[in-house]
């Protein structure tokens, strides 16, 4: 007698009808995703993932009261796999913040997997969303938002200076519930005791929440690449510096830029990420000194808290926690806000990081902030920032000896200009890392420093080339409205460098807030 169909069938087979309801799909990176059903709602999990297998299984013992075994499930993840890769859509997925159309969608991470929906009409909380998010480790449940809060609620909880202070980093707070690029970096410096950590995990607490949220120093390009995969805000804490590496990598993760690396355990096989992160770095030193990486940044320097004003840990934490709720929901909705305003804002004077800038802009009708103040503390904040850059910099400071003094431009090859610099270098500078020791590392220098030098006066042309000549020239010209700094020498024959009183209507940032705008909301 024959056995029941049932019983003929293998393990393997049982266990993907058991996801037959499933849908099944592919990431552009043909990364295979199954959707699931748990009480009542969707989660979307990796077909590989821990957690789909613990569910499959879970699905087999309810169907069999035994557990599968270790082959069978393997072979059956190779069939969905299959039918993820070959049958299923493409979609993309995310991890806790993403635009669609004209609305943005936020992961709560909670067990129930629901999703903030922010649109023109304001915030709501929704079961079932449009876009694939996914877990992490570590990734922790953000709490259900509430109305009628206000940011102000905020502010008694970070040590910032001023009112400028305040406006950046919410700038960069908002700037982080956007849902698409670019991200400023936002660069936290102080003294020890001056609750950088702190400022930190409040901005991660409040729009990804983590178990660990400030890491160290990342290794190497793939650790960072792991972190953003796993991650929407990235914060790394207590720096000492920023190698050129790291540096570049963070320019990506902020403005655009695919990481890839070989997957392990093989060597064909490439993994590629191409995304844009909000981040965070803090440290007592200045940590924006390259060109690239300060014209993407927020720089904000917090005071040192005297003793009288320190809070213990437990109860300021607990006094955030109880201030969570509304102060997620005012940010809600001035994120709201600014979705509305947007397409009304024109600006006349782009930074670089324009869509930035356009979008808090947008935010600044919620915010109650005076028309344009937002962008003239953010330009001065670049401004400052590029001072910092040129006074680091013993390329810039020799550059700006050279041409002080002169009235027509310099011209010459960059052989020719780096002896000459020489001669306005004290000598223990010429025997440092950073002093270039040819020809081609000092154009590669140069060609970094030439955004700043041309904002402070010293614009550069690169490849003059005269008649039929092989030989490429630099040109470095010397804009005398621009130009605030002099060349003094002390007694013993060394230079310094001295700030003359410049005259703000000369500067090159604009500074009125009618510069900064052609268009209000």
């Amino acid at each position: 007698m024959n056995k029941p169909e049932e019983e003929k069938k293998t393990q393997s087979q049982i266990l993907t009808e058991l996801a037959a309801d499933c849908e099944m799909f592919h990431t552009p990176e043909n990364d295979c995703y199954a959707v699931i059903s748990v009480d009542g709602h969707s989660e979307n999990w990796r077909v590989r993932s821990q957690g789909f297998r613990r569910w499959l299984t879970r699905q087999f013992y309810w169907e069999t009261g035994k557990p599968p075994g270790g082959q069978a499930l393997s072979d059956a993840l190779n069939v969905l796999e299959a039918r993820a890769q070959f049958e299923g859509e493409e979609h993309s997925v995310h991890i806790r913040v993403e635009g669609h159309a004209d609305e943005i969608y936020i992961d709560l991470c909670n067990d129930n997997w629901e999703v903030v929906k922010i649109s023109t009409d304001g915030w709501t909380i929704i079961n079932e969303s449009p876009i694939k998010f996914i877990r992490a480790k570590g990734m922790l449940p953000l709490p259900s938002p509430e109305p009628g809060g206000s940011l102000i609620l905020l502010r008694q909880f970070m040590n910032l200076q001023d009112e400028t202070s305040w406006k950046l980093v919410v700038g960069a707070l908002v700037a982080s519930l956007r849902g698409r690029g670019p991200y400023p970096i936002l660069v936290v410096q102080g003294e020890q005791g001056s609750a950088k950590s702190t400022l930190g995990r409040i901005i991660r607490s409040l729009i990804d929440p983590s178990s660990a949220p400030l890491r160290t120093k990342p290794r190497e390009e793939r650790d960072l690449m792991i972190a953003a995969r796993n991650g929407w805000i990235l914060g790394f804490d207590n720096l000492s510096g920023i190698p050129n590496w790291l540096s570049d990598a963070l320019c990506r993760l902020s403005t655009g830029g695919g990481f890839s690396t070989r997957q392990l355990y093989t060597d064909a096989e490439e993994v590629i990420f191409d995304a844009q992160r909000p981040c965070m770095v803090n440290g007592i030193d200045d940590l924006a000194v390259r060109d690239d990486f300060r014209d993407r940044a927020i720089i904000v320097n917090l005071p040192t808290i005297p003793e009288e004003k320190r809070q213990d840990e437990n109860t300021f934490w607990q006094e955030f926690e109880q201030a969570r709720p509304k102060i997620l929901g005012a940010l809600l909705e001035v994120v709201s806000k600014a979705i509305l305003n947007l397409p009304s804002i024109q600006l006349k004077n782009l930074p670089r990081m324009a869509d930035f800038a356009k979008w808090i802009a947008s935010a600044e009708p919620a915010l109650e902030w005076e028309k344009g103040s937002f962008l003239e503390a953010y330009y001065g904040n670049r401004e400052a920032a590029v001072e910092i850059g040129i006074e680091a910099s013993p390329i810039a400071q020799a550059i700006i000896a050279l041409r002080e003094p002169m009235e027509s431009d310099w011209e010459g090859t960059i052989t020719e200009l780096l002896d000459e610099l020489e001669e306005y270098v004290p000598v223990k500078i010429l025997g440092i890392k950073a002093w270039p020791k040819n020809a081609q590392a000092l154009s590669n220098k140069l060609r970094r420093l030439a955004p700043s030098l041309r904002t402070v006066g010293y614009p550069m042309e690169f490849d003059i080339r005269e008649g039929h000549s092989r030989k490429r020239k630099l040109r470095i010209e010397k804009d005398a409205e621009k130009s605030v700094r002099t060349v003094r020498k002390d007694d013993n024959g060394n230079n310094h460098f001295i700030e003359d009183d410049a005259d703000d209507d000369l500067l090159i940032f604009p500074k009125s807030q009618d510069e900064i705008w052609e268009t209000s909301v």
